[in-house]
C-alpha cells in the first residue's frame, strides 16, 4: 500500500511539475499584449505613494512623495529613459526581464496590484 501512494504522490508531483515549467515562461514575458496601457495619472499617483498598495515611494524620488526612499532610481523624465509607455510597463510588471538582480517587486506578474491598478501606476509614472 506505501508504494502505491508513493507513487500516485510522484506522479501528481510530476504533473505539477511540468505544469509549472509550462505556465513559467507565459508569466515572465511581461504585461499581456492586449492590455490597454490607458490608466488613470491621478488615481496612478495615490497608489504609487500609497505605502499599502504600490508603494512606489519606498524606494523612489518621486515628485509630490513624502518621505521617499532612495534604493531606486529617480523617477524623472521617464519618457527620455523608456521609449514607449509598453517597455515602461514591462519594468514595472517584472524588473527581472531586463536585470535578474532587480530588488524591485514584480507588481505585474505577482498580481501585486489588480490590472486596474497596475495600468494606472504605468500611466502616473509615465507622466513623470
Amino acid at each position: 500500500m506505501p508504494s502505491t501512494r508513493f507513487h500516485r504522490l510522484h506522479r501528481l508531483a510530476l504533473v505539477l511539475g511540468l505544469s509549472v515549467s509550462i505556465t513559467t515562461p507565459l508569466l515572465a514575458a511581461g504585461p499581456p499584449d492586449d492590455l490597454v496601457l490607458d490608466g488613470d495619472p491621478e488615481v496612478g499617483r495615490l497608489v504609487a505613494n500609497d505605502r499599502a498598495k504600490g508603494n512606489c515611494v519606498a524606494c523612489h524620488i518621486m515628485a509630490d512623495a513624502e518621505g521617499p526612499g532612495s534604493l531606486g532610481p529617480v523617477l524623472i523624465a521617464i519618457q527620455t529613459r523608456f521609449p514607449s509607455k509598453r517597455e515602461l510597463a514591462s519594468q514595472i510588471w517584472d524588473a527581472t526581464l531586463k536585470n535578474p538582480e532587480a530588488v524591485m517587486p514584480p507588481f505585474g506578474k505577482h498580481a501585486i496590484l489588480t490590472q486596474q491598478e497596475f495600468v494606472d501606476v504605468v500611466e502616473y509614472i509615465w507622466t513623470l
